[in-house]
C-alpha cells in the first residue's frame, strides 16, 4: 500500500501536506475541479452554437430564502461564464400550487429551456413533491422527479443528481478507487443519500447506508474505504469514526451560531486520520453547480438529436 505522504503526491486536485509537518489527509479542492468542470462545458457549449442552439437553464425560486439566493447567484454566474442562457422566475412565498405548476408547464414547452430547476425549500403549504413531478424527465437536470430516480434506480439514469455526481466526480479525478471499495453513505434522502448509494453501486462499490437513527455508527463509518457524510448535523462525524487512510467526502453546509459554516464532519480532526477529505466549503458545493451546468448542457445535446430525428 502506498505511504499517505506518496498517495497525496499522486492524487491530482489534492493539497500537499509541507515537508516537517504532521502527516494529513489531502484535501480535495472543488472549486478547482469545478473549474476543469467549466472548461469543458464551454467547449460543449461551443460546438452545439454551431448548430445554432443555446443550452438554456431555468430556476424556479419561490418566496426569499437567503441560502436559496446565493445558491442561484452562483448558478448564474457559472452559466453566464460558460455561454449558457440562464433564467429565473420568482414567485411570491404566498403564490398558489397551481401557479407554480403552471409555471413549471410554460417551461416544459418552451424550446429555449433544456433544464428547469425547482429551488429548494418550498414555502410552507407547498408540496414539493407534487410540484417537482410535473418538470418532464427530459428537462430534470436536477435528476430528482420519481421518473429520473426511477431510471437511476433500474441503472439507465436519465440524468444523475447533481450532488451525488458531483462526488464522483471528485472521486474520479482525486484517483480514488470505487470499484470494490467499501463505501458508507450518512444519510437516506432523496436528493442525496439514496442517489449517491445507487450511484456508487453501478460502479462496483460495496454500500451500507446509514442514518441519523443508526445504531452504533461509528461501527459502521469505520470501516469504510469511502465515507459520504450528507446527514446535515455539523461535525457529527469524527476521527474515532473514520478508518485510517479513508476517503471522507463532506456533503454536509451547516450554519453554526455566528454564521460560520460547518460541515457534517469535524475537518481538522478528522483530516489527521482520513487519507482524502473535501473542505466545507470548497468541496463538494462548487461540483453540485458544475453538474447543473453539465446536465443542461447534456439535455440540450439531446434535444439536438431529437430534433435531427
Amino acid at each position: 500500500m502506498l505511504s499517505r505522504r506518496r498517495r497525496q503526491q499522486e492524487r491530482p486536485g489534492t493539497d500537499m501536506t509541507r515537508v516537517g509537518e504532521p502527516a494529513s489527509a489531502a484535501v480535495i479542492d472543488g472549486t478547482a475541479a469545478a473549474r476543469e468542470v467549466y472548461a469543458r462545458v464551454e467547449a460543449r457549449v461551443a460546438t452545439l452554437a454551431r448548430s445554432n442552439v443555446r443550452p438554456g437553464l431555468a430556476a424556479i425560486q419561490v418566496g426569499e430564502n437567503p441560502a436559496s439566493q446565493i445558491y442561484l447567484r452562483n448558478k448564474i454566474r457559472a452559466c453566464d461564464a460558460t455561454g449558457i442562457h440562464s433564467e429565473v422566475h420568482c414567485l411570491p412565498a404566498g403564490v398558489a400550487q397551481a401557479a407554480v405548476i403552471d409555471t413549471v408547464e410554460t417551461l416544459n414547452r418552451d424550446p429555449r429551456i433544456h433544464g428547469i430547476l425547482l429551488q429548494l425549500p418550498l414555502p410552507d403549504g407547498l408540496d414539493a413533491g407534487r410540484i417537482m413531478q410535473s418538470i418532464t424527465p427530459d428537462k430534470d437536470v436536477d435528476g430528482l422527479t420519481w421518473a429520473s430516480l426511477g431510471a437511476l434506480t433500474a441503472g439507465h439514469p436519465v440524468f444523475e443528481p447533481c450532488t451525488p455526481s458531483g462526488v464522483i466526480a471528485l472521486l474520479e479525478r482525486a484517483g480514488i478507487a470505487i470499484e470494490g471499495a467499501h463505501a458508507v453513505v450518512v444519510g437516506r434522502s432523496a436528493i442525496v443519500g439514496k442517489p449517491m448509494a445507487l450511484m456508487l453501486l453501478a460502479r462496483g462499490a460495496t454500500v451500507s447506508v446509514c442514518h441519523s437513527r443508526t445504531r452504533a455508527l461509528a461501527d459502521h463509518t469505520g470501516r469504510a474505504d469511502i465515507l459520504v457524510a450528507a446527514v446535515g448535523r455539523p461535525r457529527l462525524i469524527t476521527a474515532g469514526m473514520v478508518k485510517p487512510g479513508a476517503a471522507v467526502i463532506d456533503v454536509g453546509i451547516n450554519r453554526l451560531p455566528g454564521g460560520k459554516l460547518a460541515g457534517d464532519v469535524d475537518f481538522e480532526a478528522v483530516r489527521g486520520v482520513a487519507g482524502w477529505i473535501t473542505p466545507v466549503p470548497g468541496g463538494v458545493g462548487p461540483m453540485t453547480v458544475a453538474m447543473v451546468l453539465v446536465n443542461t448542457v447534456l439535455a440540450a445535446e439531446r434535444s439536438l438529436g431529437r430534433r435531427a430525428g
